[in-house]
């Protein structure tokens, strides 16, 4: 059995919607799993500090992405404030960020021991209204809840997950043709990318094939964590003078949006923090395989 910590119809205004440095969209896996660290955070100190958050599951529910494309337009324009303005009242320069709405139900997986779990779903709620998720302001959501659920009977969990949409990593969908040699990025576009078929008879009528991808499913690009480019070191003037620094840049990948009754067992969902194995790769990782893609409904 698995202790899942539920917090149900999270209202989030204004996250960062740099789902990697390259796109934006839904936020990146990195900044999910990073509230979830945040909360667990907030409970030393407490009564409940030996409670461990070892994975999560996100639902989206609904998703606002703040960008507007006029009438004539070829591409959207990111929606953007200008606050504050400077000193001669004028709008002051500033690098473009993308921000979204949206409603999301968590599950966040515990080791939670013996404990009153009535007194730990009212201390989340009322740490959740301190809080900030993927820098989005928390505007309201439903009492949280405990559950236990058996991994491979996740029914008891995904009511709660509908009618959203959970991502899961599809990386192996990238290995795939980089192990035929082709570059990552490459990689990443050949599954991004809609082809259309067009043909011109000799009536110069034109007639164009269905949009089609490479992959079928809602698959879109994921940054799922950080990769090393320095060596390990301590770095003057940083917050923290004890804990080795060095530059990283982020790791980018691809994902997809599935509705929760897909999913045969609940580990397929959940993702976690995969152990740092010296290969200088500190990433986010999800168990998703396409076998199980087939439902039992």
């Amino acid at each position: 059995m698995k202790d899942i910590l539920l917090i149900p119809n999270i209202k989030v205004h204004h996250a960062n919607a740099l789902s990697s440095p390259y796109t934006i969209g839904f936020p990146a896996m990195t900044g999910w799993l990073g509230f979830m660290h945040a909360l667990e955070r907030k409970l030393k100190g407490s009564e409940f500090e030996a409670v461990k958050f070892t994975g999560i599951i996100i639902s989206c529910l609904e998703f606002y992405l703040h960008t507007y494309k006029g009438r004539g337009d070829y591409v959207h324009s990111i929606v953007a404030s200008s606050n504050p303005l400077d000193k001669a009242g004028k709008r002051p320069s500033f690098i473009e960020e993308a921000r979204c709405d949206m409603e999301v139900t968590l599950a966040i997986e515990c080791e939670l021991g013996v404990l009153d779990y009535d007194k730990l779903t009212s201390f989340i709620d009322n740490t959740l209204h301190t809080m900030k998720i993927v820098s989005g302001d928390i505007l309201s959501f439903k009492p949280s809840k405990h559950l236990e659920v058996d991994n491979d009977e996740p029914r008891g969990l995904t009511k709660y997950l509908m009618p959203g949409f959970c991502l899961v990593s599809r990386q192996s969908l990238m290995e795939e043709v980089m192990n035929e040699g082709m570059d990552a990025m490459d990689a990443m576009l050949e599954y991004l990318k809609v082809t259309t078929d067009i043909e011109v008879d000799e009536n110069h009528r034109v007639s164009k094939s269905k949009p089609s991808r490479k992959e079928s499913g809602w698959i879109v690009p994921i940054a799922v964590g950080y990769q090393g480019i320095s060596e390990l070191g301590l770095l003057k003037n940083t917050r923290d003078a004890t804990t080795p620094h060095r530059f990283a840049e982020s790791v980018v990948t691809l994902g997809e949006f599935k509705m929760p009754y897909h999913f045969e067992n609940i580990d397929d969902m959940i993702w976690r923090y995969q152990a740092y194995q010296g290969d200088n790769l500190y990433l986010c990782k999800n168990n998703y395989s396409i076998k199980n893609e087939e439902s039992k409904l």
